[in-house]
């Protein structure tokens, strides 16, 4: 059997807007290496990307957008040269390569050349038709849905643990029903996008299959775990999807400075091996892992590094110690010295446990709006 992929390449380590921007460098470099530490980087084989070409962008995003990507110039009408969204030269032919490592991904996992892939770098989930938004510019995830419903693929999940709203991708699939869209992040009443919310349901032609778990602020680990189990494991199966994506934004880590959630490292690695068996359960094992946001290095490369753990099912354990100069190279806890945060015990929580025990609000607000068109018991 033919070893899971891994997306690297120089070029596509440097998407950046700036060294004191959020979206700074060293998030995938760090990672790899941490993984690497861990002899987790040898289960995988290397995929070095191809630059999506223009047809590829064009089937989700507008030619005034994708033009305005390419000027070499400021574009704010089209979010480009923001505050937010700085103006970087060359930024374009980055995320050209990012976008054509998730594709290229996709394809080898769709035509049977790797079991499972992983693009740490993917994951830009706030890209729209027409804007930059989010510090992302162009939607790799939304390429590779879009190429595998034109390659024979019925139905794709589309699943986001990101600490912000999945926007992006729900947007442009809004009202294809061949395209499960589940986010699972901190209420847009507190966070950027400001969206994604339990009444967000999809359009008129995929009523249903947009699904949307708005979180409170201060979210534990056990909150975020029973919320991600009991909404995405009965919607898959009613979904059957032929291939799933997963989006693994770091910043739900209790660490991370650009939200409010507080779930530790060790329950991020317990979904991830979760989202491992509902791909081989429901969706014939086809699995491709995303990147996303994430803006404290230390708590990105350990949670990234757990996903490639999950992705090549290997395990590393909570209490696995860190690299002696860890502290100093990602300004990290000094006191941080093991892959698990801190003071977790998750020994209580079951992963094969779907149905909630105790719903909190937010699930039942979700389960309300979604569970019906599925035949799902709604809690509550």
């Amino acid at each position: 059997m033919n070893k899971p992929l891994v997306v690297c390449s120089e070029e596509i380590y440097h998407y950046s807007l700036g060294d004191n921007h959020p979206m700074g460098p060293d998030r995938v470099r760090t990672s790899l290496s941490l993984a690497q530490h861990f002899q987790v980087l040898p289960e995988f084989d290397l995929l070095d990307p191809t630059p999506v070409n223009e047809k590829q962008l064009l089937a989700v995003h507008d030619p005034g957008y994708v033009a305005a990507t390419r000027s070499g110039k400021p574009a704010p009408e089209f979010g480009i040269g923001t505050t937010d969204n700085p103006h970087v030269p060359g930024l374009e032919k980055i995320a050209a390569k990012i976008t054509g490592g998730t594709l290229d991904a996709v394809r080898a996992v769709w035509e049977g050349r790797a079991p499972r892939a992983v693009n740490l770098s993917g994951g830009l989930h706030h890209a729209f038709r027409n804007s930059m938004s989010g510090f992302c510019m162009y939607n790799d995830a939304a390429v590779a849905i879009h190429w595998l419903l034109a390659n024979g693929a019925k139905r794709v999940a589309y699943i986001d643990t990101d600490a912000h709203h999945g926007d992006g991708v729900e947007q442009l699939f809004w009202d294809d029903p061949r395209v499960l869209t589940i986010s699972v992040h901190e209420s847009g009443m507190y966070l950027f996008p400001g969206t994604g919310f339990p009444h967000d349901i999809g359009g008129p032609r995929a009523t249903g299959t947009a699904v949307n778990v708005a979180l409170p602020r201060e979210t534990d680990d056990f909150i975020w775990l029973q919320s991600l189990h009991a909404t995405v494991a009965p919607l898959l199966q009613k979904f059957k999807p032929d291939f799933i994506i997963s989006q693994h934004g770091a910043d739900p880590h209790r660490a991370d400075p650009l939200a409010d959630l507080q779930v530790s490292i060790d329950a991020m690695a317990v979904a991830y091996r979760s989202i491992g068996r509902w791909a081989d359960k429901f969706a014939g094992g086809k699995w491709v892992a995303l990147g996303g946001g994430g803006y404290a290095l230390d708590s990105v490369a350990r949670a990234w590094t757990q996903v490639l753990a999950a992705v090549a099912g290997v395990e590393i354990e909570p209490s696995a110690t860190l690299p002696a100069n860890w502290a100093q190279r990602t300004k990290a806890d000094p006191s941080q010295l093991t892959m698990g945060d801190t003071g977790v015990d998750l020994s209580e929580f079951n992963p094969d446990r779907v149905m909630a025990q105790q719903p909190t609000p937010a699930l039942i607000a979700t389960s309300k709006t979604i569970f019906p068109y599925w035949g799902l018991r709604v809690y509550g």
